[in-house]
């Protein structure tokens, strides 16, 4: 059972688990921020490269650079209106860390800046716990969660479980940046990417959703069939606020059960990420706020279009759009989230 040291997070010494799949694929994750550290995996040559952003210690984690890379997002993905929402008659206010706006749990105590008490780490997996304490970042209740990685042969598996002692919004992801060519190994436009989804979230120039879906077709956003990067960007670049891709994308199929969702290809290294999940939406982002560039693991620098985010969710600002399915948590309720990244090659 691999595990090292990965430096000092608010005085507490962070631990970096490693799990190892097939053919020379393997991950890791630190117990700061249950975070998905690195993710290896051979081309159609059999060269081995990492294939996720981040940093090389902890520190790098806690800067005010880090985008959020590989991150465990929460209570709450994404952005959420004024930072401000409505439960059972009483107002709550969160931390605004996206001036005007709460975005993906808050300013210091959201899920990616805290440190994860391990539960069981095997050769091939991690399961890591974290107790989020009742008005932590202006929420509601108590949350306990775990999150789990785990290699089943070529695919890797993210999967949270939570509770919760008062009802709260909680809505998952991890937040893993992408690019299958080696991360550091210049931008992604150049991949191919498939969502299947046929509407998406109406948003403002602050990404804030209006509530209504949108179809697709027509759009940028009609990902139903592969769509180089370069093309989407190119004609979002000037969408006020996104800048290329940042958007929502409602899934086809039932949620609730995992089924295929995304595939990112790259033709140069002939790798393939073929994405499966259990949830209603998907985010995608092609880090277009990777400017100035990013120095991360081994000298690698992640410039602009970088990396592709693909981050499963429920829907954004719901908890303001009641309208759109609820992503509130009950105390007598559990949540779950399972995602998989099988990781493959063309020829």
């Amino acid at each position: 059972m691999d595990s090292e040291p990965f430096g000092t997070a608010d005085g507490a010494s962070a631990r970096c688990y490693t799990l190892q799949g097939a053919g020379g694929r393997l991950a890791r994750v630190t117990d700061h921020g249950a975070t998905l550290v690195a993710v290896h995996a051979p081309d159609r040559d059999g060269v081995v490269d990492d294939l996720v952003c981040g940093f090389d210690r902890v520190e790098g984690y806690r800067a005010p650079a880090n985008p959020y890379f590989g991150a465990t997002i929460g209570r709450v993905a994404n952005r959420i209106a004024n930072g401000r929402f409505t439960l059972e008659g009483t107002t709550y206010q969160l931390a605004c860390n996206e001036p005007p706006h709460h975005l993906h749990g808050g300013a210091e105590r959201s899920f990616d800046k805290v440190a994860w008490e391990l539960v069981d780490h095997a050769s091939d997996r991690v399961t890591l716990r974290h107790r989020s304490p009742d008005g932590t970042e202006g929420y509601p209740g108590t949350v306990e969660v775990e999150a789990t990685y785990a290699f089943e042969d070529d695919t890797l598996v993210v999967h949270y479980r939570a509770t919760t002692d008062a009802v709260t919004p909680l809505n998952l992801t991890n937040h893993a940046y992408w690019n299958l060519s080696g991360a550091g190994a210049g931008d992604v436009l150049d991949h191919a990417l498939t969502v299947l989804a046929d509407r998406s979230s109406e948003v403002d120039a602050h990404l804030i959703p209006s509530g209504d879906l949108l179809p697709v077709d027509g759009t940028p956003l009609d990902l139903r069939s592969p769509c180089r990067l370069r093309e989407g960007v190119t004609a979002l670049r000037d969408v006020p606020g996104a800048g290329g891709y940042d958007h929502n994308l409602v899934l086809q199929g039932t949620p609730g059960e995992v089924r295929p969702a995304a595939v990112l290809h790259d033709p140069d290294s002939g790798r393939v990420l073929e994405l499966s999940t259990d949830q209603r939406c998907l985010q995608v982002y092609s880090g277009n706020q990777l400017h100035p560039p990013v120095a991360g693991k081994g000298g690698h620098t992640y410039g602009l279009h970088g990396a592709l985010c693909l981050e499963p969710q429920g829907f954004p600002d719901a908890v303001n759009h009641p309208d759109l399915p609820s992503v509130l948590l009950a105390p007598d309720e559990v949540y779950e989230h399972h995602t998989r990244f099988r990781l493959t090659v063309r020829p």
